[in-house]
């Protein structure tokens, strides 16, 4: 069982995509920079079909680089991973669950994580929500897709309904509670992609309406120095 936050190392799987034309055909191999908390991901090195080395170009026919087998010819992909959730919802109340687990360890999120090999997108919901808090959902509509370029990562959400109240803490959780809209803990939700689908929730809500809300998350910047200390 691989989950939200639980891969590698108990840290997020995040893949290295390459953007725009390299003057060369080759491009060497650099450590990455860190791209999320406690996170690496290091380009492939070896041919998955026959152990030799790789070389990171472009392919013929292509436009990005890719890790490309001299041996063999096999040319490796690496594409974004879908991480899968859910806003279980018993009456004006949601489920949130407290992390047990880096990254974010202590703050809380709804319960989601990346989906496995041949399962479907609502099948991954209910697992994780199943897995990190023991709740059985059933699932409504789709809510919210929100991609995360920087970390090459896409957030799928649903709307959800709890079947009953028999829930706890699963092995990645501190705590599961149902809370209010006046006692969601803001300040100490772990992601921004929870932050967002929780205060379009309400939202729409108070609209009576729940749209697909498509949208995207790009990496935060630094604040300058002069305007801290203006601050």
């Amino acid at each position: 069982m691989r989950r939200h936050g639980a891969r590698s190392g108990r840290g997020f799987g995040v893949f290295l995509a390459f953007s725009g034309a390299y003057p060369s055909t080759a491009v060497a191999i650099q450590r990455p920079s860190r791209v999320s908390d406690d996170t690496y991901k290091h380009l492939i090195r070896f041919c998955n079909s026959c152990g030799a080395g790789v070389t990171h170009r472009i392919p013929e026919g292509d436009t990005l680089a890719r890790a490309v087998c001299d041996a063999c010819g096999t040319i490796h992909y690496q594409n974004p991973k879908l991480v899968v959730g859910c806003v279980p919802v018993h009456g004006d109340r949601i489920l949130i669950c407290k992390r047990a687990i880096e990254p974010r360890y202590g703050l809380w999120t709804l319960p989601a994580g990346f989906l496995e090999n041949a399962e479907t997108v609502p099948a991954g919901a209910i697992r994780e929500t199943l897995e990190e808090a023991n709740a059985r959902v059933e699932i409504d509509d789709l809510y919210t897709v929100i991609s995360l370029p920087y970390i090459n990562q896409v957030y799928v959400m649903f709307r959800a309904r709890l079947v009953d109240l028999d829930f706890g803490p699963g092995s990645e959780s501190l705590d599961v509670r149902l809370f209010d809209e006046a006692d969601v803990p803001w300040e100490e939700i772990a992601f921004r992609t929870i932050t967002r689908t929780l205060r379009n929730y309400f939202v729409d809500r108070r609209l009576g309406a729940f749209p697909v809300r498509l949208s995207a998350l790009e990496r935060r910047r630094p604040v300058p120095p002069n305007l801290l200390a203006a601050g």
